[in-house]
């Protein structure tokens, strides 16, 4: 009986050591480090943001986006403006207003709200266009190409555009 109960002391004791020497699992935590932000770089790429010709009886908004750890985009690019057609008549008449915006701007437009543009060009058939757009930091930034018709016209425009943006 004595050995029994020796054995069962033993047992307990062990047990309680080993219960008092174990160490839970570290509980994961979400904290992020700096160097899990790193993200590839765009610098040194280019893309597209508008190729086309379209017509135009008010206005057209074409979005376009920078990405994330841009430190200089600058867009640039070309439009022109006919009357009617495809390389119709190219003047006064067929003027458009050209703007380059970002969201909150570009909300405002819509709810037509009084709005500033980021660059504007007014009353213009055929316009070169070189604008560097803020660093996007580290989110994308969307920014909208906005053309419009310079006056209320019956005549339709047609507009060819050609932009990039350089990172």
């Amino acid at each position: 009986m004595l050995a029994r109960a020796s054995l069962i002391m033993a047992v307990l004791l062990s047990f309680l050591a080993l219960s008092s020497c174990s160490k839970s699992a570290p509980v994961p935590t979400s904290t992020v480090l700096p160097s899990d932000r790193v993200a590839p770089s765009p610098v040194g790429t280019s893309q597209t943001v508008l190729q086309k010709t379209f017509n135009l009886k008010d206005s057209e908004t074409f979005p376009f986006e920078i990405p994330a750890h841009a430190s200089q985009p600058h867009l640039h690019g070309i439009f022109e403006s006919f009357l009617g057609k495809v390389h119709g008549v190219s003047d006064e008449s067929s003027n458009i207003d050209f703007l380059i915006m970002n969201e909150e701007q570009e909300s405002a437009l819509l709810a037509n709200r009084a709005s500033e543009a980021l660059f504007s060009v007014e009353s213009s058939h055929n316009q070169a266009v070189n604008f560097d757009l803020p660093a996007s930091m580290n989110h994308p930034v969307k920014y909208y190409l906005v053309f419009r018709s310079s006056e209320k016209s019956k005549n339709s425009k047609v507009v060819e555009a050609n932009f990039r943006v350089d990172f």
